[in-house]
């Protein structure tokens, strides 16, 4: 009631003290004639009526107010400064903030701390010790959200969520194309779920997002229980909304390992749809993909990727396609199980693999029989292959015979000791007047090696698969997986001789494939090879004592006695790329392309300063990536080692997750460029001026500054390049010119970049001559006094220019006249169009390059910008990141 009558309609902001437990304070905020707050007070005691009337009410102007300890709030006045008041509204302290263009306040999630918005960033402010305790890269936010153990806290911005811990460490992110209303923390205070125009939706503190139901009308949320979201519609309606966020949870259980919990829903859920399929394997679950899969395409990738052999070879069964086959038999064979691959080589008619698949199991007898295959189809060469892998030099002989190489059929003999053939094919030489060859002495017979292992396996690890308690748990996922697909495998799968029977027409083959399908099919002899843990029996059909099943092979893992040998093997975990905590640890576009990460540093590049060409930094990106990592060279044979190099990891207190990358660009080497492009200005060698400040304006974005003096020098390098880059452009323009009145425009607009004033003598003396000589004395004699006044002029070695520049401003003076009219009045301010070489002047509506600032006509916006040639002319953006924030530590 008392804020209907002071602050007008449509309050912005309502802040509730939780501080206080001895009375009840509302601190109001409207935006409305430039901002003002109230200060309600209510007692906790309930009346009659049942209705309270707010006691004391005090009230400000203000640009925002928030509570901040039991008996203080701190307001945000209009001259920015940071007023921190009692309940009678008197200010105990004035504070000025760490940004002058402070424009918002919000709760800093502690008492006593606050935090700061202003146009691109959050800062965390500790009001007592006046410092900053954490910043964060967010740009205009309009809300913040603390989760209600005060852990982490969410900022929304127009189109975009970034989630921090409560010390602006950046957890996550994600942007939508539609604005973004509100938002909350569940009751777990791991999701956050938001509203859009049409949609809620979650994010997780890991990135993870998803869509939980579409929306009619929009609403605003103001709290989330489990299940349920209780929001606000456009009517000031309130509306209690049912959710489904089991995605949600079941995302976490997975990040969390588990499983148990995660088959559980994966039984009494909807869990469903290609997001979910694509989700678990970006993920690594592939086998917990395979429940939700009833395309059979998909699931013989799924299986194939998460090594399921007999998942995959039941689903080829159904699919005809050869492609499939060969597939599986690729990851058989890396997997060592040659039964598979033969079937795999069978079923694609793939000869010349299932040759060598026999020689290197040792399986002769079958390499017999692809001998006799491949004299059955005519095949000469396949069968001069197995005749080599049989060590047969008899058969290798009749086959150069019948293939008409009678010589090289002569010596393979005589070298084997083959005489009767050898004499045999001397006489057949001889008959067709061809020459004998030499046999060399020293020729040795040729054997293949013999086979290790005859084994229709290779033997594998038996890894046991309660060995913790996220083992027991996949292996819980897999056993499930496995009986609901082994009976179906042994009742579907074919004989495997049965095809290449039907195809060849041969009964001694038959009968022996018939025997291996046999030995294939049995579990109980295939399984010992691979550790089938069939000694785990127990019941898959119970969804408690599923759960339950992961407790106790976690409590049998501390009965079990450490031993040596096999048994004990685990496989070890994969650790976390060094390069992955570069683009964790930095906001900076140099870091993630010294990550290896490209895309991202052009996504970076592009929300920043609007990058879209980034031709001109491909060579710049390339070499962030190389510059970032060292090669030591090994042994003969061995891959080098690689080494990261780092920039940061000289202090004893960073750690490697806080690790950044070291980086090829630095400010020195920048300045070393801009020299030469100094030295090449003055020698007149423009080309290569606009070459070196070229290279500059390219690499200033992928160069990180270290300190604040190096991020102003950045930012100078910038505007030095740009207006040197605009000067170099007017003067090949100028000297391209035929027309007298256009040269002399281009040379006047020379002269109003702002070079070094060495180089504008230089500039002046040009433009001061083309005026003369083209009779403009009103022109000429303007720049010859801008000249005479420059302090240059006073030395000794500029004694003759000054002395030309004082006669032709005396003759000028006398003729006081222009010869021809060009657009140029130096007396009004105007800035140069980078794009037509014409001038804009001071009222006239035009648009700036992100990047470099180079200024265009309102025609020219949404091009390229025609100094930079990267970024997008017009485009709103935060503008260049000079810093990571990592460095900061």
């Amino acid at each position: 009631q008392g804020q209907g009558t002071t602050l007008g309609q449509g309050p912005r902001f309502l802040h509730y003290n939780k501080f206080n437990q001895a009375e009840s304070n509302i601190l109001i905020f409207s935006d409305i004639d430039g901002g003002s707050y109230e200060l309600l007070s209510f007692s906790n005691s309930e009346s009659s009526t049942g209705m309270s009337e707010p006691q004391d009410s005090r009230r400000g102007v203000c640009l925002a107010a928030v509570f901040i300890a039991r008996n203080r709030f701190a307001v945000l006045d209009k001259n920015r400064q940071i007023l921190i008041k009692n309940f009678q509204n008197e200010i105990t302290k004035k504070l000025t903030p760490p940004h002058p263009t402070t424009d918002g306040l919000y709760f800093g999630g502690t008492a006593g701390s606050i935090l700061l918005r202003c146009e691109d960033r959050i800062t965390l402010y500790d009001q007592q010790s006046r410092r900053v305790t954490g910043e964060l890269l967010v740009p205009r936010v309009k809300y913040t959200f603390w989760s209600q153990d005060y852990s982490k806290v969410a900022f929304l911005t127009k189109h975009t969520i970034v989630i921090a811990t409560k010390n602006l460490e950046q957890l996550c992110s994600t942007s939508e194309a539609v604005r973004i209303k509100s938002g909350a923390w569940n009751s777990d205070n791991r999701i956050f779920i938001y509203s859009t125009l049409n949609h809620v939706k979650y994010l997780l503190s890991n990135g993870d997002t998803g869509i939980i139901c579409t929306l009619d009308v929009p609403l605003y949320i103001t709290r989330a229980v489990d299940k349920q979201l209780f929001c606000l519609d456009r009517e000031c309606k309130t509306r209690i909304l049912n959710i489904d966020n089991t995605e949600a949870l079941f995302k976490l259980a997975l990040e969390d390992g588990k499983y148990g919990e995660v088959m559980h829903m994966v039984r009494h859920t909807r869990l469903c749809g290609n997001s979910i399929i694509s989700y678990l394997q970006a993920k690594g679950f592939p086998e917990v993909a395979l429940h939700f899969v009833t395309d059979d395409k998909t699931k013989f990738n799924l299986a194939l990727a998460c090594g399921n052999i007999e998942v995959a070879m039941n689903t080829a069964y159904e699919i005809p396609d050869e492609t499939l086959w060969h597939r599986l038999g690729v990851e058989a064979l890396r997997q060592g199980n040659h039964q598979v691959v033969e079937m795999a080589y069978q079923r694609t008619k793939n000869f010349e693999r299932l040759s060598f698949l026999y020689l290197i199991t040792g399986n002769t007898e079958k390499l017999k029989k692809m001998l006799k295959i491949s004299e059955r189809r005519g095949d000469m060469m396949s069968r001069f292959h197995n005749s080599l892998y049989l060590g047969d030099a008899s058969e290798r002989v009749a086959v150069l015979e019948a293939s008409g190489q009678i010589s090289l059929a002569y010596l393979t003999a005589k070298t084997h000791g083959l005489l009767e053939q050898a004499e045999k094919l001397s006489d057949l030489l001889k008959s067709k007047g061809l020459p004998l060859p030499n046999t060399l002495p020293e020729a040795s017979l040729l054997q293949p090696p013999t086979p290790i292992i005859r084994a229709d396996n290779w033997p594998l690890i038996d890894l046991p698969p309660a060995k913790s308690k996220l083992n027991a748990e996949k292996a819980f996922v897999y056993r499930e997986r496995e009986k609901e697909t082994n009976k179906s495998l042994q009742e579907e799968n074919p004989a495997v001789g049965d095809t290449w029977d039907d195809d060849l027409d041969l009964d001694d083959l038959s009968e022996k494939n018939e025997r291996k399908t046999e030995k294939f099919q049995d579990n109980s002899d295939a399984g010992a090879a691979w550790g089938d843990d069939n000694d785990l029996d127990f019941d898959l059909g119970n969804d408690d004592e599923d759960i339950a099943f992961a407790k106790a092979v976690s409590m049998s893992e501390q009965q079990t006695t450490s031993g040596s040998g096999v048994e004990n093997y685990m496989i070890p975990m994969a650790g976390t790329p060094v390069s992955s905590y570069w683009c964790n640890n930095s906001t900076h576009a140099a870091d993630h392309a010294a990550a290896g990460d490209v895309e991202g540093a052009m996504r970076l590049l592009n929300r920043q300063i609007a990058v879209v060409n980034f031709e001109e930094m491909k060579h710049l990106l390339l070499a962030l990536f190389q510059g970032a990592s060292g090669s030591v060279q090994g042994i003969c044979s061995v891959p080098s080692d690689k080494s990261f190099l780092h920039r940061n990891l000289t202090n004893e207190k960073i750690q490697m997750k806080e690790c950044l990358p070291s980086l090829c660009f630095k400010v020195p080497h920048l300045l070393e460029k801009l020299k030469s492009g100094y030295k090449n200005f003055v020698a007149a060698q423009f080309l290569q001026v606009k070459s070196d400040f070229g290279y500059i304006l390219n690499a200033i974005p992928l160069t990180v500054a270290e300190s604040k003096s190096e991020s102003s020098e950045l930012k100078e390098l910038l505007e030095v390049s740009r207006e040197y880059i605009t000067a170099v452009r007017i003067k090949l323009a100028s000297a391209e010119q035929t027309s007298p009145a256009r040269s002399m425009e281009l040379a006047a607009y020379f002269t109003h970049c702002n070079l070094q004033p060495a180089h504008l003598l230089l500039a002046l003396r040009v433009a001061m001559s083309s005026a003369f000589k083209n009779k403009n004395y009103i022109t000429a004699a303007s720049f010859a006094q801008r000249l005479i006044e420059l302090p240059e002029m006073s030395s000794e070695r500029n004694s003759d220019l000054r002395t030309k520049a004082q006669k032709i401003l005396q003759k000028s003076q006398s003729f006081a006249r222009n010869e021809h009219d060009i657009e140029y009045d130096e007396r009004t301010p105007f800035l140069i169009d980078c794009f037509s070489l014409r001038p804009i002047y001071r009222g006239t509506s035009h648009v700036k390059c992100p990047y470099c600032s180079s200024a265009y006509l309102q025609s020219h916006n949404k091009k390229i910008c025609e100094t930079c040639k990267m970024s997008e002319v017009g485009v709103e953006t935060i503008g260049l990141v000079t810093s990571s924030i990592a460095s900061k530590h």
